[in-house]
């Protein structure tokens, strides 16, 4: 038997959103959604919207960073604001003047770096603000016990992947991996991104970078994550290349 009209009928399905944050199995008030499942549509599309325009609070992170043993050094993009982050996508994959000024004068030439983490905010700062620290916690280990030497790290505001290209060309670095906050979903505001490339100078492509996704406690753990970033370091640079020519076989190995 249906229920009464305005009246939300349960869904047989229910059971089954315990296995997964998708939106099944809501339920219907007549034709239409029930006022619940509704209302958390909306807060959830309110959330994904403000991940979108929140700001990297930039001295909390390098705070953070300093607490974790890592020194940093702050950079911009050449968008010079939020909107123009979003309408003019070229200016977030290049440095600002005073930006690569500042990464030429501190840091000195020849110093022999293997790696360059640059944390950026991405489409969702927050996603950077709350996942990339313990992220590079975890990491560094990794790095450290596989010989890596590690640059400070780089915070960039209003930055794109592509950005972490430039970084790594003016540092001379052989690896750049960039921790970006991703396009924010309906049920991950927060998700971050790990994007690795080897020898890395402006006109790489996506195809020469690999991509770890959904970084948060809810999705790929901070340790899963950096097992598999620290396995996709470690081949970057025995077989000097990445992207699409280096596959993550960390499954295979029982990593």
């Amino acid at each position: 038997m249906s229920a009464p009209f305005g009246v939300a009928a349960p869904d047989p399905w229910h059971s089954l959103r315990a296995l997964t944050p998708a939106r099944i199995a809501l339920g219907r008030a007549g034709a239409g959604l029930p006022t619940a499942a509704h209302l958390d549509f909306q807060l959830a599309h309110a959330r994904a919207r403000d991940a979108v325009h929140d700001a990297l609070n930039v001295p909390r992170l390098q705070a953070d960073l300093r607490a974790a043993g890592f020194d940093s050094v702050p950079v911009h993009s050449a968008a010079p604001d939020r909107a123009s982050f979003l309408q003019r996508p070229d200016l977030g994959r290049r440095l600002d003047p005073a930006s690569r000024d500042r990464l030429s004068s501190h840091f000195t030439a020849n110093e022999g770096r293997d790696v360059v983490f640059v944390v950026a905010d991405g489409l969702s700062a927050r996603a950077a603000q709350h996942h990339a620290v313990p992220v590079l916690g975890a990491v560094a280990a990794r790095a450290t016990h596989a010989h890596l030497i590690i640059a400070p790290v780089v915070i960039a505001e209003q930055g794109r992947v592509a950005l972490g290209d430039e970084v790594g060309s003016l540092l001379d670095a052989a690896l750049v991996v960039v921790l970006l906050g991703e396009r924010p979903g309906l049920s991950s505001p927060d998700s971050l991104g790990a994007y690795l490339t080897w020898d890395p100078r402006p006109g790489r492509t996506d195809a020469d970078r690999n991509c770890i996704s959904n970084i948060r406690p809810e999705g790929l753990g901070y340790e899963l994550a950096a097992g598999k970033l620290g396995y996709l370091m470690t081949e970057a640079r025995r077989r000097r290349l990445s992207g699409v020519k280096l596959k993550d076989d960390t499954g295979l190995l029982g990593a």
